[in-house]
């Protein structure tokens, strides 16, 4: 794990907390182990934040210290109510939403209550989420929809996601979710995992869908590229909170600030909102809108399938082995790219260009003659694609950028892809430079 940026210049302003996770191992589980705090404290400034006028008054804390509380953070009971927005920029997909989105990730056939396709979702439009936790072991996510409505439990050693609209289940166990074995999900000594690459830490069965998920991320990512800095006090779901600013350093990401209130109380991530260089709405706010810490009462994680419900058992899914699952993090993971990328991760031959914010994941994908335009695809296929895909050329040849309002990324015609959280000539640079 690199260091934190060296700017602290700890204001005031700021949004609250949110509630814990149903975590089982406090420093391991959140990302800022106990090793990343003891790097922080050397290069993180102690300027105290104060609060602005009509901001909660609460006593002057450092960058610094704001981490060690969230690394300190030992709160594993809540409930409360989670709003989600993401706004990626992404066009109107019509008729490609069930062909893109709908049933399992390992295929078409698969069901619709498994997490994998479903928690997917949530990286379109506006979610209002019911969550709840009561330890390590029992954690309950359920996603409201018009007049129906979808659950993830993790209830023991039970996994399931329940789909009220097609009245279909989904079942698997922890340890098939990605769950660890006693003793294996340690911070390693880039504070990612045992084997330094998040493998591991969490699966499917600890998404609490919270903006701690989300806020364990951005503060892994935290390097000599970043500036952390606190930035005033707010309120959030009625709780008291210190604002965590991450700013990249680099020019050429497409990442402008990621703002997290945490909670003065507990140390609990209260809201998380990522906003773009270019301005305008924010990709990502994930945000408690009500919250208690309150023990939630035994039956909420309580499941039995509904009579009629057709049931899917998981455990011998591809996707599952071993717990490489798209859950594998606890979060599809690209609603926040993490910069710098995790080499061990991704396709064969993946090679991470560049640091920090501005770092591009490249590989080659062997399939010659590039992206086909609509005209050839025809459809809504067509058109979705007409409408994401931008003709570039270079030294490097010719291709096809797609872009988002934070991640781009560029299919060359040989058939080599450059991703990114970085913007088009980023992407065209790395690829003249890879000739």
């Amino acid at each position: 794990m690199a260091p934190f940026g060296t700017e602290d210049r700890a204001t005031a302003a700021g949004e609250p907390a949110g509630p814990p996770h149903g975590g089982r191992r406090k420093v391991a589980r959140y990302a800022v182990p106990a090793t990343v705090v003891g790097v922080a404290a050397a290069t993180i400034g102690i300027v105290p934040a104060l609060a602005s006028s009509g901001d909660p008054d609460l006593p002057a804390i450092s960058a610094q210290q704001l981490i060690e509380k969230i690394a300190a953070s030992d709160v594993q009971q809540f409930s409360g109510t989670v709003r989600v927005n993401t706004d990626l920029g992404l066009p109107d997909l019509g008729g490609l939403a069930g062909g893109l989105g709908g049933g399992a990730a390992g295929g078409g056939d698969g069901s619709s209550a498994d997490p994998s396709a479903k928690v997917t979702e949530l990286a379109t439009g506006s979610h209002t989420l019911r969550v709840a936790a009561d330890g390590p072991d029992r954690q309950k996510v359920s996603v409201l929809e018009d007049a129906a409505e979808y659950s993830l439990i993790h209830h023991g050693k039970d996994v399931w996601g329940y789909d009220s609209k097609s009245n279909e289940v989904f079942h698997t166990t922890a340890d098939d979710a990605g769950r660890s074995a006693p003793g294996k999900d340690k911070p390693g000594k880039d504070g990612h995992g045992k084997d330094g690459h998040g493998k591991g830490e969490r699966g499917a069965e600890n998404f609490t869908g919270t903006p701690k998920d989300f806020a364990e991320q951005a503060l892994k990512a935290a390097g000599p590229t970043t500036s952390v800095t606190v930035d005033g006090t707010a309120q959030v779901a009625g709780r008291d909170a210190y604002k965590l600013v991450i700013k990249p350093k680099q020019s050429g990401t497409t990442v402008g600030a990621i703002s997290i209130a945490v909670d003065a109380g507990t140390g609990v991530p209260l809201k998380f909102t990522l906003t773009p260089k270019s301005g305008g709405a924010a990709v990502v706010d994930v945000g408690f809108t009500q919250v208690s810490f309150a023990k939630p009462a035994a039956s909420t994680f309580d499941f039995t399938p509904p009579k009629g419900a057709k049931v899917t058992e998981g455990g011998d899914r591809a996707h599952q082995d071993k717990g490489d699952g798209p859950l594998k993090g606890g979060l599809p993971e690209h609603l926040l790219p993490t910069p710098g990328g995790e080499p061990g991760r991704g396709p064969d031959g993946l090679k991470v260009i560049g640091e920090g914010w501005s770092a591009i994941a490249a590989f080659d994908t062997g399939a010659k003659g590039g992206v086909p335009s609509g005209s050839e695809v025809g459809g809504d296929l067509g058109g979705f694609l007409d409408s994401l895909g931008d003709k570039v050329s270079g030294k490097f040849g010719k291709g096809t950028v797609f872009s988002t309002r934070l991640v781009n990324a560029l299919i060359t015609d040989d058939g080599k892809v450059y991703v990114g959280a970085v913007t088009k000539d980023a992407l065209v640079e790395a690829a003249d430079a890879g000739k």
